[in-house]
């Protein structure tokens, strides 16, 4: 044997440093695709991928998150954090807190398309916004029980297209985007079916929420309403 074979065969060099950042960066790249999977997956089975003809009837919006604050609360409610949207969908609705017809209509449309959707209805969530000082009517806050009020901001009113007018209805998904609005005299019917198609499709909001604090014990089964 010669002396070069008896020889250590040379050492691979290590990685440089730029070799790690980018090793770590794919690796992060790959950790936040993840995370959002999820939430593609389910706006893809939802709007794209459509088996049995099926079609949404409300409104798609680019999605738009919503503001990282605090909303001061109304009728006496505690504030809303964006936060609080989190993990459940959520109706949400923006007007004068006079409340007119039109009004009115939006907030029974909410509430039942919320109970419409039975044993999935803690999945969802419904807030208005009182867009001036007006201050609601007890006795229309009364047959809405566990309905969320704040006081909007213009921040939050620039991420619902239209909302000056008080003619939508808003859908406000788990991440705190919101991705849809119905119109005016919007078929409760419809409307319904949306949200059970969607809930249906989507994991997301299937985790149960603690019931709001300000709920009382007597309404606490209904909460997040």
């Amino acid at each position: 044997m010669t002396s070069a074979s008896l020889s250590e065969p040379p050492s691979v060099p290590a990685p440089d440093a730029a070799a790690r950042t980018r090793a770590g960066r794919r690796t992060l790249a790959l950790l936040a695709f993840v995370c959002v999977l999820p939430v593609v997956a389910s706006y893809f089975a939802y709007y794209v991928w459509q088996p049995e003809g099926r079609a949404n009837y409300g409104e798609l919006l680019v999605p738009a998150a919503l503001p990282d604050a605090v909303l001061p609360g109304v009728a006496g409610q505690p504030d809303v954090a964006r936060k609080e949207l989190e993990g459940r969908w959520t109706l949400l609705f923006a007007a004068s807190g006079a409340c007119d017809r039109a009004c009115t209509d939006a907030l029974y449309l909410m509430r039942q398309s919320r109970l419409a959707q039975g044993e999935e209805m803690e999945r969802v969530a419904r807030l208005w916004l009182v867009s001036d000082a007006a201050m609601p009517a007890a006795e229309l806050l009364a047959v809405h029980d566990g309905l969320r009020l704040a006081r909007a901001t213009p921040a939050w009113l620039a991420h619902l297209p239209a909302a000056e007018r008080g003619r939508h209805v808003y859908l406000v998904d788990p991440r705190g985007s919101v991705i849809m609005r119905f119109h005016e005299n919007a078929d409760p019917r419809r409307v319904i079916k949306d949200l059970q198609r969607l809930l249906k499709y989507s994991a997301l909001g299937r985790v149960q929420s603690t019931p709001p604090a300000h709920s009382t014990p007597a309404t606490a089964e209904r909460a997040a309403r």
